[in-house]
């Protein structure tokens, strides 16, 4: 017996189904495949997608009933919706001042040292109650949604206290029984802050005090590794303790130098390294020769007003998995759009159209571990979907800073 559908989506101009390979990351020439049909169409039962293809195979897989919604797609596109795989979602206040002082010459690491930067956010963060933090938390996964982002991972690291990371830790669970949009919870090692005399006594405090209690709490464990923030050898400190308490891993490698942790972060056998700006030779040696995903942040580089960014094409070529995030944050990022984050990509770091749209769904499912149920538009996988109103997905970072977003389904229901 035919299952019947509770959603259809019908005459899109094109379908980007991106399937394939959800066992391992798109690499190399894979990039450029969207696995495309055109006239396409989609079916849906209630969360899963129960039928894809042209739309005369999928009325033939499916049960069209009374009860069925339709959705004509005719000059649109339709894909998997985006994955932003690298957020700072749960914070308090605001650093536009920080932004001004940028523009007129001060550095990153300067206003941090001055007591600026993610010291402010963590005075405010750990002013703020948990009701606050997620009615602030929940208009920017509003506006995530808006632009077509129906997953998330979301980071810790604005409290730096076992009480206010796990506050940060508990808002991101309340907002997943609230909000469509799925949050994955990592917690993230972010700085020392300013009430310790020294790093390694705030590492002590992370590897027996934090890491145990944050179990459970966070699915994934990275660590800020910078000069000035954590070096290499205390990075690997803290991960491997994380490892040995259930944590997957992360890391935020080589930012704004070369510190060699993407090498680190390929010897941890990390689920991702983010940023990677100042990627050396020898890290991207040692990236493609592991199953480490780059998650690239090309807003991040473009709100610093940096010349330098991650050498994407670079990347690709050496058959390193690379995977979109937004980086979303107070400081260095405040964008909600992963459209923007494409456009960059395409602009600054030289990713095709095709390349961009992988690694911003199922690349990015990967570097969440989730590839096996969304990233792709294939029967049996979840029915995260996002119309587009453009006509080709070259259009989608072509035309920016405007949301192009016509439709958004979250788990086989209308959301947007």
């Amino acid at each position: 017996m035919k299952p019947a559908a509770d959603l259809i989506i019908t005459n899109a101009n094109e379908l980007l189904t991106l399937s394939g390979n959800s066992i391992r990351p798109k690499t190399g020439k894979q990039m450029d495949d969207l696995g495309i049909i055109k006239n396409g169409a989609v079916a849906i039962s209630k969360d899963k997608i129960i039928a894809c293809g042209n739309p005369d195979e999928v009325l033939e897989d499916v049960l069209k009933t009374s009860d069925t919604v339709e959705i004509n797609a005719s000059n649109k596109v339709v894909m998997p919706g985006f994955i932003d795989c690298h957020t700072h979602l749960v914070f308090a206040g605001s650093r536009e001042n920080e932004f001004e002082q940028r523009i007129k010459g001060a550095g990153y690491l300067d206003i941090l040292k001055s007591g600026g930067g993610i010291f402010n956010t963590v005075r405010a963060t750990r002013a703020a109650s948990k009701e606050e933090l997620i009615k602030k938390s929940l208009k920017h996964l509003d506006t995530m949604l808006k632009f077509g982002t129906t997953t998330i991972e979301s980071k810790s690291g604005y409290g730096l206290t076992i009480e206010d990371e796990s506050k940060q830790l508990q808002v991101m669970k309340e907002l997943n029984k609230i909000h469509p949009i799925d949050i994955i919870p990592t917690f993230l090692v972010h700085t020392t802050p300013p009430e310790f005399n020294s790093k390694e006594e705030y590492i002590d405090l992370v590897i027996n005090g934090m890491l145990p209690e944050m179990k459970g709490m966070a699915e994934y464990c990275d660590v800020f590794c910078e000069h000035d923030v954590f070096n290499p050898d205390q990075s690997r400190q803290i991960l491997n303790a994380a490892e040995k308490l259930g944590f997957k891993l992360k890391i935020h490698a080589d930012q704004l130098t070369d510190t060699g942790c993407a090498q680190l972060a390929a010897w941890l056998h990390s689920t991702s390294a983010s940023h990677l700006d100042h990627i050396s030779r020898e890290g991207i040696d040692a990236l493609a020769n592991s199953e480490t995903i780059a998650v690239l942040l090309p807003g991040a580089s473009f709100f610093l007003g940096s010349d330098t960014y991650a050498p994407a094409s670079e990347m690709i070529s050496r058959g390193i998995a690379v995977a979109l995030g937004t980086d979303f944050n107070p400081g260095s990022c405040p964008t909600e759009s992963m459209q923007i984050i494409l456009t960059l990509a395409c602009i600054k770091m030289k990713m095709s159209p095709a390349q961009a749209i992988n690694a911003a769904t199922i690349n990015a499912a990967h570097a969440i571990n989730r590839a096996d149920i969304i990233g792709s538009l294939e029967v049996g996988k979840r029915a995260d979907i996002i119309i587009l109103d453009v006509p080709n997905y070259k259009c989608i970072p072509y035309h920016f800073g405007v949301n192009l977003v016509y439709n958004v389904v979250k788990k086989g229901k209308i959301v947007m």
